[in-house]
């Protein structure tokens, strides 16, 4: 049987685990929702084409989405104790999530705003609407379904991420599953960390997809 040591332990786990991926996905939609309107709009298809904006975007989604999220991590080291001071955990990882989430999310907006019909946007344009009705009232709103599936694609892909952050001294269930089930040879806690990683998964998604299913006008 575990200890109140260790059952208290998982349970803090699951908590860091469940704020930093929130946490991150909520500031990274922050950053990635502008910019993956910013890219739509932009882009030579966009309702206010700019090859050198859409340039300098494209470049910098592509950039740092090529980098494996590890060695992001790695990188940011220094930049993160400046930020969440010396210690490094669950606080101080948001920081590289945030970083590594943002032009993800952004290029997921991008891809769920191009699948709205132009027709619809020619419609809202010729009523009089202006870039920021259209936008707004029109693109977002077509596209909501998408938008909903695509936050719920990047909640998961950031739960990866943030128990990937254990292996540099990040908290949560990553840094349990790897201080004790790897470090220290413990079965059990590693098995069952990987075991709560999975149901907090299966809970985001769920969730996500009946929101997205409850947006779908088509239904």
């Amino acid at each position: 049987m575990w200890s109140d040591q260790v059952i208290s332990m998982m349970i803090q786990g699951i908590w860091e685990t469940i704020y930093m991926t929130v946490i991150s996905t909520f500031a990274g939609y922050v950053i990635g929702l502008p910019m993956g309107i910013a890219l739509t709009v932009t882009d030579k298809d966009g309702i206010r084409p700019n090859a050198a904006v859409y340039k300098i975007l494209d470049v910098i989604s592509n950039l740092v989405r090529s980098i494996p999220f590890i060695i992001l991590l790695v990188i940011l080291i220094p930049f993160t104790r400046l930020v969440a001071g010396q210690s490094y955990g669950s606080k101080a990882t948001i920081v590289p999530l945030v970083i590594a989430a943002a032009p993800y999310i952004a290029r997921m907006v991008e891809s769920s705003l191009k699948e709205v019909d132009p027709g619809v946007i020619e419609a809202a344009r010729s009523m009089g609407a202006s870039d920021v009705t259209i936008i707004v009232k029109v693109m977002l709103v077509e596209a909501r379904t998408s938008l909903i599936v695509g936050a719920t694609i990047a909640l998961g892909t950031i739960l990866g991420y943030s128990a990937m952050s254990g292996t540099v001294g990040g908290g949560g269930l990553g840094a349990i599953a790897i201080r004790y089930g790897y470090t220290r040879w413990q079965t059990d806690i590693l098995v069952a960390s990987v075991i709560l990683l999975m149901i907090l998964f299966q809970i985001f998604q769920t969730i996500g997809m009946k929101l997205a299913d409850k947006s779908d006008r088509r239904k």
